[in-house]
């Protein structure tokens, strides 16, 4: 517990985003230049929120009664959630205006979506943990829907929401019973306690109930069906918002639910379950991805493979398998956000070239987008020495080191299925005529953000220590 009041200054990255929307509704509500202000206001107020994160990583308390924690973990996630954001508000400044819809609103549900994931990533509570997820999730509901003329985009926000509505059934009725089971909704007393309450049934069947909630946003095998359609229908800086740091978020809380097992070696009761959903989003999200022709449905199915590689680490419930886990979503969420980005850019209106054939050429057509195209498919491939190798790399190290050697062989498979499909993405721009005649008016601002995703991946796959060592830090 924090001894004086200067320890409150730590929650200051909350208060930073808390303190940026309310300043953004009175810009919006203020000036019609709005439009210009909104999305700078919204990249200066996340980079500020990402470094002080950084700066004061080691400075870790719990706030509030044991409410919510500050520094550490939640640190790391604040900064990928925070320099995620940033990078899809600057890709998204022109995309806004091609794809047809402008809405101060918009820079302002992406902030609220990142408090949520913030509060999440730092809950120390269960009732904490909701809200976070319900102040990102409607966000997200909102964003996929932001074009109201689109019938896709319509059709993608109600599918999400639906299924969004369902899948936090789950995690309420979990929730219920946990409470009903332990009298607490206190994650410290849940971890300190697990192995005494993991005789009773009504608390494993709530933490079963808990966990297929959350496996929903994590998009894992078989609470997948919403991905493909939702990711195709939304605006492409939106999917690569939701595919990234809404994953990270999920994760996050699967992380910290399990503390017990990583932290305090209790046994990891939930190993089959999640071992089973790693094998089944691994193999499905790869085989599938193979026959898709529009780039946003097959990143999507990608995104559910990705999801059944991160959940290696959680079957393996291991301090190792946290690091590698979180390493993961770092890498994951840059090389997405680049592949997202050079979509959004190739993108014509009304939803058009965001299939394969659109691709054909496209080095003849802007040499930059394509090398950097490449280098994302490489990278989530998991082709050394980028950062998307190592990812996997570290996961299935840990899957051994828990005698799950046969998650890591068939997650090593899957990503040698997966290799097609991104590789065909390359040979397209590389080796194919374009089958398409079209000018790419390349937004220096997107390009900014492509550029940036790119040297980040590269960092983290030639200094994979400098990551991983912070990250080994707050574990500890």
């Amino acid at each position: 517990m924090p001894q004086n009041n200067y320890e409150y200054f730590l929650l200051m990255p909350q208060i930073i985003i808390g303190v940026g929307i309310v300043l953004s509704v009175l810009i919006e509500i203020s000036t019609k230049k709005s439009e210009q202000i909104l999305p700078w206001f919204s990249i200066a107020m996340f980079f500020a929120t990402a470094f002080y994160s950084v700066f004061n990583i080691n400075q870790n308390f719990v706030l509030f009664g044991g409410m919510i924690e500050v520094g550490g973990k939640p640190a790391i996630f604040n900064f990928i959630f925070n320099i995620g954001a940033a990078l899809v508000v600057l890709s998204s400044i022109d995309y806004l205006k091609k794809y047809g819809t402008y809405f101060g609103e918009y820079y302002i549900l992406i902030q609220s979506a990142v408090l949520g994931m913030m509060v999440m990533s730092g809950a120390k509570d269960i009732l904490m943990i909701f809200m976070g997820l319900e102040l990102m999730s409607i966000c997200f509901y909102v964003l996929a829907g932001i074009n109201r003329k689109k019938l896709s985009a319509n059709e993608a926000s109600m599918k999400y929401f639906l299924l969004g509505a369902f899948a936090t059934g789950f995690v309420v009725y979990g929730i219920a019973l946990i409470y009903g089971a332990t009298g607490t909704t206190s994650i410290q007393n849940l971890v300190e306690n697990f192995v005494g309450y993991s005789s009773n049934i009504i608390f494993i069947l709530g933490m079963i109930l808990f966990l297929i909630g959350f496996s929903f946003k994590i998009a894992a095998v078989p609470f997948h069906m919403w991905v493909p359609d939702v990711y195709q229908g939304s605006a492409t800086t939106v999917t690569s918002l939701m595919s990234t740091t809404g994953k990270a978020a999920a994760f996050s809380v699967l992380i910290i639910i399990l503390s017990a097992v990583f932290s305090f070696n209790a046994p990891n009761v939930f190993s089959p379950y999640f071992a089973t959903i790693s094998a089944l989003s691994m193999l499905f999200g790869s085989i599938v991805a193979i026959s898709q022709n529009n780039l946003k449905r097959m990143l999507a199915y990608s995104s559910i493979a990705h999801a059944g590689y991160m959940a290696i680490g959680l079957a393996a419930g291991n301090v190792f398998s946290v690091a590698g886990i979180i390493f993961y979503l770092a890498a994951y969420t840059f090389m997405n956000i680049g592949a997202f980005t050079v979509i959004s850019i190739v993108e014509g209106e009304n939803d058009s070239r965001t299939d394969l054939n659109s691709f054909a050429g496209l080095n003849a057509k802007s040499p930059v987008l394509a090398a950097t195209m490449a280098l994302f498919m490489f990278a989530l491939a998991g082709i050394p020495p980028l950062a998307g190798f190592f990812g996997k790399y570290y996961v299935f190290i840990a899957a051994i080191q828990s005698k799950l050697t046969w998650l890591a062989i068939l997650g090593v498979l899957s990503s040698v299925i997966s290799v097609y499909f991104y590789i065909r993405v390359v040979v397209f721009m590389y080796f194919k005529d374009a089958t398409e005649d079209f000018k790419i008016n390349i937004s220096p601002y997107s390009l900014a953000a492509v550029v940036t995703t790119a040297l980040l991946i590269l960092v983290f796959g030639i200094l994979p220590d400098t990551l991983m060592n912070v990250i080994t830090s707050v574990l500890k």
